[in-house]
């Protein structure tokens, strides 16, 4: 004898679920942690002028964490936007538009950023 319990509905979708809130989660604290170390840094004596700015992104460790802020800062985009497409927006060609736009809008935006942090 067969028991169904429940609904025969099929779960459908890309089942991000997890990864997604994770990322979200991991991203920000990074964030997070690069705007305290930013803020301790401007909150040290001196004349906040275009030295010190360079200075503060001189240092190698700096740069580094800079980058690994921006990229991080691009994932965390990327998530929250292409969730919002993929809720909102029904016809698949434009949702592909959409999000194709979005991915290089972003890795535009990070590639800018590398160049504006090793060009001080």
């Amino acid at each position: 004898m067969s028991v169904n319990y429940g609904s025969k509905r099929t779960v459908v979708g890309a089942h991000y679920g997890l990864r997604d809130w994770l990322s979200q989660r991991v991203t920000a604290v990074l964030m997070a942690i690069f705007t305290v170390v930013l803020v301790v840094q401007l909150l040290m004596p001196g004349e906040l002028g275009y030295e010190r700015w360079a200075g503060i992104f001189a240092a190698q460790w700096m740069k580094l964490l800079t980058l690994v802020v921006f990229v991080a800062l691009a994932w965390h985009a990327w998530v929250g936007v292409r969730d919002i497409w993929m809720d909102y927006v029904k016809p698949v060609g434009l949702r592909l538009v959409l999000q194709v736009a979005t991915i290089v809008w972003l890795v535009g935006c990070t590639g800018w950023a590398v160049q504006v942090l090793w060009r001080l």
